[in-house]
């Protein structure tokens, strides 16, 4: 086997019913040998039970709800050099798999690379069938690191095959990499900047991860999140995991000026607009408090330091830099079918 498609799945089986059987035939159309199987992380919604009358040959691995972190446990199961982690609202195109995958296993004179540990898909948003990523760039807003595929310029490099500093939703992995880096970080659950942690200590250990525009997938998004957690709730997990990887990893002095005075000022912003505030009331001094609680109780985790990789890590993937590859304007593929909450299911299929 050269590859494992693992979709990731938390009481999500309308989404599964649409999302999977792609993922079913996109592995059936690559030149590898490809096996799928759903990573089920205690589902309540009958996931488990229709995954096994629907979807009879696709392997199931049943999981405490552990977020991503889930992918650790389970990519130590399989002996395939290549693993994509998938979220349960990814669909799949047909032929996207063989770019995909082409540099992580092709051999060095054709087009691999060995310093390549993760490649990300092209990802076109379902709702406004618009481009979402993943050629992502890291920035800063108010004291915070911003990663971002919307970064000035965006536009006319989307079709450039390049770097990219993180992508959650869907990223193929070199096994044996992720397994040495640790995989995901459980500082981070539920979930959220768990992947740019991942890319940085990647980076950090000499690897790179990059973005292959020929590779193209169509994103629900943040399907099960928004559904669990709500928005606001979600706003604030996305802040309190900034916070949490920047303790954790930042030590270059800049950087952490930049981060002392940038909090500051959003402490200080929440305090000034809280009497006009409807909603939303404190939302960071919120994150912020439990971000320190979190910290605190996972022993105040500290990266060890490298400034100088550091400085490296936040200057190629500065958003100037992505943007100066330019390429033609990118057209998004064939739409998938549509996603209904009510939809019927799925035939029953084939093994890949």
């Amino acid at each position: 086997m050269d590859a494992v498609l693992l979709v990731l799945n938390y009481n999500g089986w309308e989404l599964l019913r649409w999302a999977l059987p792609s993922v079913l035939e996109a592995a059936a159309a690559c030149r590898w040998r490809c096996q799928v199987a759903v990573v089920d992380n205690g589902s309540t919604d009958g996931s488990w039970q229709r995954l096994k009358s629907h979807f009879p040959h696709v392997h199931r691995h049943r999981m405490l709800n552990r977020g991503l972190c889930s992918f650790n446990e389970v990519a130590r199961l399989y002996q395939a050099p290549v693993l994509v982690l998938l979220n349960n609202d990814i669909y799949l195109t047909r032929e996207c798999l063989d770019p995909w995958l082409a540099p992580l296993l092709e051999s060095s004179d054709r087009g691999g690379d060995p310093r390549c540990w993760m490649t990300a898909p092209c990802g076109w948003h379902y709702a406004t069938r618009r481009w979402e990523g993943y050629k992502t760039a890291l920035g800063w807003r108010w004291g915070l690191v911003q990663a971002t595929a919307f970064f000035p310029g965006h536009e006319s490099c989307q079709s450039s095959a390049d770097e990219t500093a993180c992508a959650g939703a869907a990223l193929a992995v070199r096994r044996e990499v992720f397994l040495h880096l640790g995989g995901f970080d459980p500082l981070y659950l539920p979930g959220r900047l768990e992947d740019l942690d991942l890319c940085y200590r990647a980076y950090l250990a000499g690897y790179h991860a990059r973005y292959v525009p020929q590779a193209q997938v169509w994103h629900l998004g943040a399907a099960t999140f928004a559904r669990e957690l709500g928005a606001e709730a979600n706003d604030r997990l996305a802040l309190r995991n900034t916070l949490l990887f920047q303790w954790k990893n930042l030590h270059h002095w800049r950087h952490r000026l930049r981060q002392r005075w940038g909090v500051a000022l959003r402490l200080a912003r929440d305090v000034l607009q809280a009497p006009l505030a409807r909603s939303g009331r404190f939302a960071f001094w919120r994150a912020w408090r439990e971000a320190r609680q979190v910290y605190r109780r996972h022993g105040s985790p500290r990266a060890a330091a490298n400034p100088r990789r550091e400085k490296a890590f936040f200057e190629r993937y500065a958003p100037q830099r992505l943007a100066t590859r330019p390429g033609r304007p990118l057209a998004a593929p064939a739409p998938p079918p549509p996603w209904e909450s009510e939809a019927p299911s799925p035939p029953r299929a084939k093994a890949a």
